[in-house]
């Protein structure tokens, strides 16, 4: 029996209860976690903006230690670190043929397996395949990444979602180039990726954007050049910053309708939006036909930072080493498994930036 944070049922609240896990079977990996990180997709499992089988042991950002494999497991072994992949490619489907492994069709197949049971004998889903809200995990070995070298499991859990998604977004899907001027909405825990990733890549000047003022001081320790709070003339005060033009890139990471019109509104002409943001199918977003003609602006969705885990770990790794990116200003709180309810609280209020819980 282990420790865990199940969703018993969409708007439900979360449990943290004993469950039973099972041993590793054949292509399985047993994980003892670390750390996890509390992320903004956790609590849209819980209100159901992205929907998975409940009742499900939620969380999918996380590190740790291998306890034991299954048969045919090799890439990793006992007492190896371990970062997980909750969004593991196939490699035979269309998209992964295309070298587009992000948008995998087999990614989260995994969602519906049976992957634990409750002290009474109810069976549990694996959340976003990983189920890493819990003292221990068990996940299918495609799942499981060697841990980077010299980095500290607990803050290698980031690694996982946070940075990849923001390191993605900048370098994978706006392709910011050097000397170019980004403005970043939302200053969670990927949004401050995105801001660290956005300085790596060597933009000039880098707007932060967000509802809390009290967010400015992680946001410029971050690499932001500036920062706004949001107002209803965020999108002229950053044609204002960025030399009367607007931003070459703009990375939307809240998800909602008026964040992302605004984003789109504050790049220049022929300006490139990204949205990271995940929002329910209830923010629609309108353009009429004449401006997507007159501005020459582009619009695209990014799904797990458009990235290979597989290739771009050992990048971010390497950044990470050189000091060029620091894991640990993403953190602005480090809980215990029964904070994951409080963390959620702190993230509805748009206060502070990633919850991590720690559990060794």
């Amino acid at each position: 029996m282990v420790r865990a944070a199940v969703l018993p049922a969409v708007g439900a609240p979360l449990e943290i209860t004993d469950i039973a896990l099972p041993e590793p079977g054949p292509g399985q990996v047993r994980i003892r976690l670390a750390a996890a990180g509390v992320c903004h997709s956790d609590l849209s499992l819980t209100d159901g903006t992205m929907r998975v089988p409940v009742p499900a042991v939620l969380g999918h950002e996380g590190a740790g230690t291998v306890v034991s494999v299954g048969e045919g497991v090799t890439h990793v072994a006992p007492g190896d670190g371990a970062v997980l992949n909750w969004a593991p490619s196939c490699g035979r489907c269309h998209h992964c043929r295309l070298g587009e492994v992000w948008l995998c069709a087999s990614a989260l197949s995994g969602v519906g397996a049976v992957h634990a049971r409750t002290a009474d004998g109810t069976p549990l889903h694996p959340g976003l395949n990983v189920a890493a809200f819990a003292e221990e995990t068990v996940v299918a070995a495609n799942c499981v990444l060697p841990a980077p070298d010299g980095i500290p499991l607990t803050d290698a859990a980031l690694l996982g979602c946070a940075v990849l998604t923001g390191y993605g977004a900048v370098h994978h899907s706006a392709r910011v180039r050097e000397g170019e001027t980004v403005v970043v909405f939302g200053i969670g825990g990927v949004g401050l990726a995105v801001l660290q990733s956005a300085r790596i890549a060597g933009a000039s000047t880098v707007v932060a954007v967000d509802v809390s003022p009290e967010k400015e001081e992680l946001a410029r320790a971050a690499g932001a050049t500036d920062y706004l709070v949001a107002s209803a003339t965020t999108a002229k005060d950053v044609r204002r910053l960025t030399g009367g033009h607007g931003a070459d890139v703009a990375v939307e990471c809240v998800g909602r309708a008026v964040t992302i019109r605004t984003a789109w509104e504050s790049t220049r002409r022929g300006g490139r939006t990204t949205v990271v943001g995940i929002g329910g199918k209830d923010q629609q977003v309108t353009f009429n036909a004449l401006e997507l003609f007159h501005w020459g602006r582009t619009l695209s969705g990014c799904v797990y930072g458009n990235c290979d885990p597989a290739r771009d770990l050992p990048v971010i790794a390497e950044h990470v080493r050189a000091g060029r990116f620091d894991l640990g200003a993403l953190v602005t709180e480090r809980i215990a498994l029964d904070g994951i309810p409080a963390a959620f609280d702190t993230m509805v209020a748009g206060r502070g930036a990633r919850a991590l819980i720690v559990f060794q």
